[in-house]
């Protein structure tokens, strides 16, 4: 199982059977490879797709609750003519004491494909060293949720391009301003997403509540990238310049205490009035759930993506299925044919 940096590329057949733990084991190239494909997969009859991932199993293991990555995965095998069984940790063997290693030793036993949610970061990695299956993470403790940033990505360039130019994720994004908003420190999203956009010609612009900026473990990833990035203390005077605002929660469930939380949510809100100071194509993401950061009079502007980037988010995970598992072989589809 290779996790190195760009050990994900535009080689289709090398994908199969990979864990993906994190973006930077994505080059360019395969960034380019998944999003084309989910292109590809998005403009196909269903019937025809169906066909694709028929009698493969995934297994959603979530020790996290979730709604959206949850039945993005489920939906995306569905739709691929796989099944799905789910793993809650509230009824799994983790409450008698079984190791996050074993039971993903286990769950390769059923499955083709394990998905991965857990509190803590590093955790996919360690499943994906013990399973004999691929592995996707889908997010671990404050660390990473690379599925996310890849459908971040892939709605940047459908918002701003109507889908996956020519000239691939570089040309939709060449000079782009991308403002990332809220609670950075503890957002695996906004992690990913910054680590993957450090490979373009962007420019990212990071405002966050004191305590609660980008840390360093991220900007130095940036600063090693072609991306440019700095951190501001207010969104209003920057709104105007921006492309894109990706917007996040300041998230309770990571705050050691109720007081620090309340003292610092609701630092930042976007609502129809700032929005009138900005671009009217400027795409406005967030990966959901909200709280109070994204007023609801914005939900009815053009540019409000946020429940488009979810549809996006199905066939950009459908795409990356369907390499990690790989195509059947002719035998397969025989044998599904006829029910054997």
């Amino acid at each position: 199982m290779a996790f190195a940096p760009g050990s994900l590329s535009d080689d289709a057949a090398a994908w199969k059977g990979q864990s993906l733990v994190g973006v930077q084991q994505l080059d360019e190239a395969g960034l380019n490879l998944v999003l084309t494909h989910a292109e590809r997969l998005r403009g196909q009859p269903r019937d025809k797709v169906l066909a694709r991932q028929r009698g493969k199993i995934l297994a959603n293991v979530f020790y996290e609750p979730s709604t959206r990555t949850s039945c993005s995965f489920q939906a995306a095998m569905l739709r691929l003519g796989g099944s799905v069984f789910c793993v809650a940790e509230a009824t799994s063997s983790a409450k008698k004491g079984e190791t996050l290693e074993d039971t993903a030793r286990s769950l390769a036993c059923y499955a083709d494909v394990l998905v991965l949610r857990h509190p803590e970061s590093g955790a996919a990695k360690r499943a994906a060293v013990a399973s004999r299956k691929p592995t996707l993470n889908a997010g671990d403790g404050v660390g990473e949720h690379p599925t996310q940033a890849l459908l971040d990505v892939y709605t940047l360039c459908r918002e701003m391009c109507g889908g996956i130019p020519s000239g691939g994720v570089r040309a939709a994004l060449a000079g782009k301003t991308i403002c990332m908003v809220g609670d950075l420190k503890h957002g695996r999203t906004v992690h990913s997403l910054a680590k993957l956009l450090s490979k373009f010609d962007v420019a990212l612009v990071y405002v966050a509540p004191a305590g609660l900026e980008m840390p360093a473990a991220v900007t130095d990833v940036v600063e090693e990238g072609t991306a440019t990035q700095r951190a501001v203390d207010a969104l209003a005077p920057v709104v105007a310049d921006c492309d894109a605002l990706y917007v996040t929660r300041v998230q309770r469930e990571r705050f050691e205490s109720q007081a620090l939380y309340e003292r610092t949510k609701g630092s930042y809100v976007v609502d129809a009035a700032l929005m009138r100071t900005a671009k009217a194509t400027c795409a406005i993401l967030h990966p959901l759930p909200r709280v109070d950061e994204i007023a609801t009079d914005v939900d009815a502007l053009p540019n409000a993506a946020y429940f488009r980037q979810m549809e996006h988010g199905l066939y950009a995970r459908m795409a990356l299925l369907d390499l990690v598992l790989g195509r059947p072989s002719m035998l397969d589809g025989l044998r599904a044919a006829l029910g054997l």
